[in-house]
């Protein structure tokens, strides 16, 4: 695992939204982070509400990434909730994401943030391996 503030000082090539249950945040330098949460029987955590536009984090350096969490909350019936908010910035705005996690009170409701694919080090390009990090007039390996 990893922390949601890694994301700081990365710039994005793309953020995908897959069904309120998975945010997949892509950078300019291949590496790819998840943000989700594993379900389980009798819990529920997904995105409640985005409020900004994700295509803002796109395209310019991330200033802040930072996660706030309320902890959980005794409901109904023995049911417990947990509210988390992302909060992601660039130049060119800023996001809040909204995750609600709902539960009997035994089972997590935390969302988890993890790098699924390492950064390229390197590409093929007219025949030649470069090394990506001395960028493309690099020595071929």
């Amino acid at each position: 695992m990893c922390c949601f503030e890694d994301l700081v000082g990365k710039t994005l090539s793309s953020v995908r939204n897959h069904k309120d249950e998975e945010l997949y945040f892509t950078t300019i330098d291949g590496e790819e982070f998840k943000l989700y949460h594993d379900q389980d029987c009798c819990e529920s955590v997904t995105i409640q509400d985005i409020c900004g536009d994700l295509d803002d984090l796109v395209g310019s350096e991330i200033l802040l990434a930072e996660e706030v969490c309320n902890g959980s909350e005794e409901g109904e019936e023995d049911e417990s909730s947990t509210w988390t908010f992302y909060k992601v910035a660039t130049n060119k705005g800023a996001v809040t994401i909204r995750w609600l996690g709902t539960s009997n009170g035994y089972y997590s409701e935390r969302v988890d943030f993890c790098k699924i694919k390492k950064a390229c080090e390197s590409i093929w390009l007219n025949g030649k391996k470069i090394n990506i990090k001395d960028g493309i007039r690099g020595e071929e390996e």
